[in-house]
């Protein structure tokens, strides 16, 4: 039983104060028995009177039992109750409160082994119910908790488990609200923290996972692959009745490809006359040209190097482009 011992203290103190005060005018005015029984009359006074002063915080309700059977509820605030006759057997938290609960090794309906962590938040909404209707409210909500989890893990896939957490926590919160609703609880809503699974099953789903990656990679790149090869095939066609542009896009690769990365070109036979690049005279007008615009640079830059050599593989024929011979 919960008491409320400094304000029962404190009207003991006065009552018992007053007694002592009537007990000495007594005791001057009518002599030593009348007062001794003015004492001890206040002593018992207060006692029942602070029995029987209760004081409920604004978040508690007291269940009143008279005789045996209920009577009342009461709080929050003063109240009183007959010593003796009357009992409070429990105080009834009516806050928001929070029980965390757990399913070790449970099995899932594709019989995965997982342990399952979750929080339920619940309060009293009827306290009458809840003191008289269950032995122990707080105990029974975790056991219903447990066995309703245990439950929804058995009837779930693996895979639902792990991507739809919160499916799970409104069944959750369906079925031990069904549970509990005829103990006057209401269950507010319920949180899946974590969920386990086997060490070695989580290596071979971050396995699958990566492989699922790579072929995806793999489809992005050969689709990316044929989309250049379409452009190719466009740009062919336009090249194709237009020897003008395609002889002109011919020399500005060469070009670029001298200029930026090699040293040595080799440039087969077959590509200069399918590129019509005009034989050797027109590699070499090149090649020279090349070489006057990098000697330029090396004034500037001395960190720059030249190109060599352009051969011509099937004549076997080398321009050297620093001399432009």
């Amino acid at each position: 039983m919960r008491t409320n011992s400094s304000f029962a203290l404190l009207i003991f103190m006065v009552i018992l104060a007053v007694g002592a005060g009537l007990t000495y005018a007594g005791y001057v005015h009518w002599g030593a028995l009348p007062s001794a029984a003015i004492g001890v009359a206040a002593f018992i006074l207060a006692i029942i009177v602070s029995n029987s002063i209760q004081v409920a915080d604004q978040w508690d309700r007291a269940i009143i039992l008279r005789l045996g059977d209920f009577h009342s509820l009461k709080g929050p605030g003063l109240f009183f109750i007959i010593p003796i006759v009357d009992a409070i057997p429990y105080w009834i938290d009516i806050r928001v409160i929070t029980t965390g609960f757990k399913a070790e090794k449970t099995l899932t309906k594709d019989t995965v082994p997982v342990d399952v962590d979750a929080v339920l938040f619940w309060k009293v909404i009827d306290p009458k119910r809840a003191a008289l209707d269950v032995a122990d409210y707080q105990s029974a909500i975790s056991w219903a908790s447990q066995t309703a989890l245990r439950d929804v893990i058995g009837k779930t896939m693996l895979s639902d488990m792990l991507e739809g957490r919160d499916k799970i926590s409104s069944m959750l919160q369906k079925v031990i609200d069904e549970r509990t609703e005829p103990w006057g609880i209401n269950v507010i809503s319920v949180e899946v923290k974590d969920v386990l699974i086997p060490s070695a099953l989580e290596d071979a789903m971050s396995m699958q996972a990566q492989a699922e990656r790579e072929r995806q990679a793999r489809v992005i790149l050969g689709d990316s692959e044929r989309q250049v090869a379409e452009k190719f095939a466009e740009a062919a066609k336009s090249y194709q009745n237009n020897p003008v542009a395609f002889h002109l896009r011919a020399m500005n690769m060469l070009y670029e490809g001298l200029k930026e990365n090699a040293t040595i070109v080799i440039v087969p036979s077959t590509a200069v006359e399918s590129m019509q690049l005009g034989g050797l005279a027109g590699l070499t007008a090149l090649t020279m040209g090349l070489g006057q615009e990098q000697a330029k640079a090396k004034a500037t830059s001395p960190s720059s190097r030249l190109p060599k050599a352009l051969i011509n593989e099937s004549n076997g024929h080398a321009v050297d482009t620093a001399s432009g011979a």
